[in-house]
């Protein structure tokens, strides 16, 4: 069972130099000035709430950024994970997975709308957040193109041609190109 915690594998926070942390020297993921400004000023809000990852070397697995922003702050002393015990390919592997992963969530637009546009109303500074000016502007302007409530209705095809096992529900109500003597029509039709 090599993935049970024990008191020893698990995770400490301690405090250490950040001259003494070492970044890993091909981290593929680039920081900009405007993102490690907007990492320091989340840093300032929230305090830190992502400690930096690093091996039994103090080589940083996680947390570039976060250290660049450190740096930005005068900061002597930030929070470390320590992961030891990695072999080299292990790291490598991982810096890339931390950061690929990340990437690939999405957002529900419409839920983060919301919540954008009720944390203004109570006074947060949307910048503070991660979120550039733009991002902001697009996530927050209101469409007015389309007033209606109405749904977009799709134009006719120029030769609309039904085939058979074709459900189409109008209303509370199913209508089906199908024979009324087949019991797996019948069934299809009634089932949904």
């Amino acid at each position: 069972m090599g993935n049970e915690i024990t008191p020893s594998t698990r995770l400490k926070v301690e405090y250490r130099k950040v001259a003494d942390l070492i970044p890993y020297a091909r981290n593929a993921r680039t920081h900009s000035d405007e993102q490690v400004s907007r990492i320091a000023g989340s840093i300032q809000e929230f305090g830190w709430t992502n400690p930096i990852l690093v091996d039994g070397t103090n080589g940083i697995l996680a947390g570039h950024g976060r250290l660049a922003a450190a740096r930005k702050l005068g900061m002597s002393e930030v929070p470390v994970i320590e992961l030891a015990g990695l072999s080299k390919t292990q790291k490598r592997a991982y810096i890339l997975a931390d950061n690929k992963l990340a990437l690939d969530a999405g957002w529900d637009d419409e839920l983060l709308k919301v919540e954008l546009e009720e944390l203004k109303l109570e006074g947060v500074e949307l910048d503070d957040i991660g979120f550039s000016s733009e991002e902001l502007d697009d996530l927050l302007t209101v469409d007015d193109s389309d007033d209606s409530d109405e749904p977009d209705i799709p134009e006719p095809k120029p030769d609309p041609v039904s085939k058979r096992g074709d459900v189409w529900t109008l209303g509370v109500h199913r209508v089906m190109c199908g024979d009324s003597c087949s019991a797996t029509d019948i069934s299809k039709l009634v089932g949904g």
